[in-house]
């Protein structure tokens, strides 16, 4: 079963096992407007907790995007990159930007589930 976590920064996890799925929420790409650029961690890069892993720029802005857990990354979205525009189109799906391997389960204490995350961002 997956288990979707939020970052007060707007990053959602996706959870399942040991790996976690990460994207910005749709909160986030509305703040951002029209996305024209990603870059992606390569695969195999080791990322610390609250790392710049990412970044997303619109028309409006350029923003980090940071590794809300520490681990390995397994695997970036290619298909984010060649179509930058799923970001405004389905943020919390296909949207995915990497898939990290979690070095410690204990982090995710410290993030939100969806009715804390709606709460923040209300």
């Amino acid at each position: 079963m997956t288990t979707t976590l939020y970052t007060s920064d707007h990053e959602w996890l996706a959870i399942d096992g040991d790996v976690a799925t990460v994207g910005i929420t749709d909160y986030a790409q509305q703040q951002l407007g029209d996305v024209v650029f990603v870059e992606l961690p390569k695969v195999g890069r080791a990322l610390k907790k609250a790392e710049a892993a990412a970044v997303v720029e619109s028309v409006k802005a350029a923003s980090d995007v940071y590794a809300p857990v520490t681990g390995e990354v397994l695997e970036a979205n290619a298909e984010l990159v060649a179509e930058p525009a799923l970001v405004n189109s389905d943020a919390q799906g296909k949207a995915w930007f990497f898939k990290i391997k979690m070095a410690d389960r204990s982090e995710l204490g410290g993030l939100m589930d969806e009715a804390a995350y709606k709460a923040h961002t209300a």
